[in-house]
């Protein structure tokens, strides 16, 4: 199979358009979701809910998050595992959850974490009977009877309600029926899901694997574990090299030789096109870090900075707030990484504009 040789401008250049951020906007938000195959979800909420600012660097103002809400509510879109996903791609998850469980052909779960839901079988029970009888549910409402608490260094020691619920997620048996606030609601999975046939677990992981690729246009075929969305694609697409990076990247053939034409865009901290830090500094030469966990002091760009997207190049960071209660969008600083021309200011400007007006909130 012929080996791609593309430059960084050709590999930058299919990652945008891919991710829908080139001048061709679209103006579905269910489209968007469907190429994309994913919204993440994240508490911070600095400026506006991640997966809503993805959505609205997309579709612009026309974006309202009662589309998105309306799209929960009514399944045409399901949460799981903090990723907002098309209905219709869970029978791609469903042969996975069906092994972990053991109903599959093979056991691909963790043994320490099967083991803990085996001890506490009782209490799995007793939380799937009660949303038999009454859910969906959250989880302050469902009474933890477990008989071997939950051990952790981290925040989850002897969360057993939320851990329960996040294994019976992944074997299949509950789901996330909807938001109560910022609390989820828990249901039974076979209540929430649709009762489309469930794709073979091997053939699964290759359709993600293609999907995934079309949305990120081009990827390694292996990279870091992660423990939800892999980055890497496997053997999708078709080889190819990038100028100045070692190693092979995996493309999609389709995004190969297409037009392109680029914009201004405000950026999700948790947006796919900058997620992969690695892939970022490789094909865009970006430095980026996320600093919400870092004092003040030591902050270089601010605590929730918008990656700045001016047509195939990210050129610098929005430091900016949303004060909901002085009903202000506060921007400290617009870092530059090279110098902006004077379209690339007009072309930012407009878009933080933009923002503050889709957040009803006054610019300062």
């Amino acid at each position: 199979m012929t080996v791609h040789e593309l430059s960084r401008a050709d590999a930058r250049r299919i990652a945008v358009r891919a991710q829908l951020l080139d001048r061709q906007q679209p103006t579905d938000l269910l489209d968007v979701v469907r190429k994309l195959t994913l919204l993440q979800i994240d508490p911070t909420a600095a400026v506006a809910p991640s997966a809503d600012l993805v959505a609205w660097s997309r579709l612009g103002n026309s974006y309202a998050p009662a589309q998105l809400d309306a799209a929960l509510q009514d399944r045409t879109l399901v949460e799981l595992r903090a990723m907002i996903r098309p209905a219709e791609d869970m029978r791609l998850y469903r042969a996975d959850m069906e092994e972990r469980s053991g109903r599959g052909e093979n056991s691909l779960w963790r043994e320490a974490r099967w083991e803990w839901v085996r001890v506490n079988d009782a209490f799995r029970r007793d939380i799937l009977a009660r949303l038999t009888e009454s859910g969906p549910m959250v989880s302050r409402d469902l009474p933890d009877t477990a008989v071997q608490p939950w051990g952790s260094s981290g925040w989850t020691n002897n969360r057993n309600v939320s851990q329960m619920l996040e294994f019976l997620v992944q074997l299949g048996e509950v789901a996330v029926a909807g938001r109560q606030g910022r609390q989820r609601l828990w249901d039974l999975a076979e209540r929430v899901y649709r009762d489309d046939p469930v794709v073979p677990a091997e053939k699964a992981r290759h359709m993600q694997d293609e999907r995934r690729l079309k949305s990120l246009g081009i990827a390694r075929a292996r990279g870091q574990e992660c423990a939800v969305e892999p980055w890497d694609v496997g053997e999708a697409g078709e080889p190819a090299v990038v100028e100045g990076t070692r190693g092979q990247w995996r493309v999609d053939p389709a995004a190969l030789g297409q037009p392109f034409t680029g914009r201004a865009a405000l950026l999700s901290p948790f947006d796919r096109l900058v997620h992969d830090r690695k892939r970022m500094a490789e094909i865009f030469e970006y430095e980026y870090q996320l600093e919400i966990y870092k004092p003040a002091a030591r902050r270089r760009w601010g605590y929730y900075a918008l990656p700045i997207l001016y047509g195939d190049r990210l050129v610098g960071k929005l430091d900016a707030t949303a004060d909901r209660k002085a009903g202000v969008l506060k921007v400290a600083a617009i870092h530059r990484d090279i110098n902006f021309t004077m379209a690339m200011t007009s072309a930012v400007g407009q878009e933080i504009e933009k923002l503050s007006q889709w957040l009803g909130l006054e610019l300062r």
